[in-house]
């Protein structure tokens, strides 16, 4: 029931713990099987696939989820530091490096071998955007021969890919910009300042990333055309510049969740520190609050649902996020659901297990459910350490823990992983709620 470990060439265990946790997720390989596929078809020489770290990521994730059969307990992952030398990064196998930086540089990269490919766009390509329902049996050619195999570049974003909303709204006249979209491959948490007396939880931490701010001296274009025409609310608009209260959600949330806890702190003297503390996380969780609906019609189910959410939400006052207190809870409500909370309102959830859906009001069942597949720790201080890692036993042991440093694999219990400091969590959606039939819903 256990994995391969893998060899340490010199302060890399960075990369072996980042793939240990790469490898507990099977959408991401999956993904990797499906992109590697147009490689299959190639007439090339064996050799020449190791250029391409798609093929090179995808033999090591298989064979650390034992989907290949394999003699060696330990395997060597030095091929995927020569593939990503072939592709210009400077990475030193005797020099310490960090395990989230690695996860940037294997996603980017995986985009730039994405875009390498030919963007010239196939006749029946364009065929298939306007008829996106059409597979590939349908197609017929009138040409002899088999029809050409379609590229699919706009299906081929990794599972790691999300976007992020950032919404703008002018204080002074209400007037809200238009949402801007930017990409993610990973959530970046910070972790805010501890409250004496109350656990630090995953939640704290996603809040504080979403929790609104204000940026002055915006220039308003409503304020602006306010000002053209001369009066608003009988005052003269003498400047157009004004304050804008910023608010992030997730627009898209990707299929493979990696969150990253940043651990990084500067004392006075501007001298680099480590944060130990502990932030509680779950075995699952729940992102529907932290998601950006369009606004639109709705039936009065659906604002009655929204505004029970509402009311039971941490952290939610008006309508608005800010940072979660006591004080902002109505009295006499609880929220279903805390992420990392080990209150009795979520102990259920820290046995493991299926989630408990039927717990849930059918209106009030998480849609963005995620359940916890690898946590990546760090040892020791900013200067040296030791990555770790904590991932599921692959196919039918899903249930069961291990612990995994370098060459050393152990068992371990559900109890030991959440209460580790994390570093990295990788998490994949799992089927909560009835997902949305419109097309346009990510």
């Amino acid at each position: 029931g256990l994995v391969p470990g893998l060899l340490n060439l010199g302060n890399t265990c960075f990369m072996n713990s980042l793939l240990q946790g790469l490898s507990s997720c099977p959408s991401f390989i999956r993904w990797l099987e499906e992109f590697t596929a147009q490689y299959r078809t190639e007439q090339e020489k064996s050799q020449e696939h190791h250029q391409y770290l798609s093929v090179t990521l995808l033999q090591l994730l298989r064979a650390l989820s034992c989907q290949e059969v394999t003699e060696d307990d330990v395997l060597d992952a030095s091929c995927l530091l020569e593939v990503l030398r072939m592709n210009r990064w400077q990475i030193s196998s005797f020099e310490e490096q960090d395990a989230h930086e690695l996860f940037h540089v294997l996603t980017s990269s995986l985009e730039d071998e994405r875009d390498r490919q030919p963007r010239v766009t196939h006749l029946f390509d364009v065929h298939s955007l306007e008829q996106p329902e059409i597979t590939q049996k349908q197609i017929s050619c009138r040409t002899r021969g088999s029809v050409p195999p379609m590229s699919n570049h706009w299906k081929s974003q990794h599972p790691f890919h999300g976007r992020l909303t950032s919404n703008m709204v002018c204080k002074h006249c209400e007037h809200q910009s238009p949402v801007r979209f930017d990409t993610f491959d990973s959530l970046s948490l910070s972790i805010p300042a501890a409250v004496w007396g109350r656990p630090m939880t995953l939640d704290h931490c996603l809040h504080h990333f979403i929790s609104s701010e204000s940026v002055k001296d915006v220039v308003c274009d409503n304020c602006t055309k306010i000002q053209a025409e001369g009066i608003l609310n009988g005052q003269s608009i003498e400047n157009q510049k004004t304050t804008f209260v910023k608010q992030l959600k997730l627009g898209k949330l990707p299929q493979c969740l990696c969150i990253h806890l940043q651990r990084l702190s500067w004392s006075n003297q501007g001298t680099p520190l480590k944060r130990h503390e502990h932030v509680q996380f779950n075995e699952f969780l729940v992102m529907d609050i932290y998601k950006y609906w369009v606004p639109g019609p709705k039936s009065s189910q659906d604002q009655l649902c929204q505004k029970n959410s509402e009311e039971t939400t941490p952290g939610m006052k008006d309508g608005k996020a800010g940072k979660p207190s006591d004080a902002e809870q109505p009295a006499g409500t609880k929220p279903l659901f805390m992420n990392g909370a080990s209150s009795s309102s979520s102990s259920f959830l820290m046995s493991p297990g299926t989630f408990p859906l039927a717990a849930f009001p059918e209106c009030r069942a998480p849609l963005y459910l995620y359940r916890l597949m690898a946590v990546v720790v760090h040892h020791g201080d900013m200067h040296s350490g030791h990555f770790v890692t904590f991932r599921r036993a692959p196919g039918a042991r899903g249930s069961q823990w291990l612990w995994i440093s370098d060459e050393s694999v152990r068992r371990a219990s559900l109890h030991e992983v959440l209460a580790a400091s994390a570093y990295l969590l990788f998490y994949e959606r799992v089927q909560g709620r009835a997902q949305p039939q419109s097309p346009a819903q990510p």
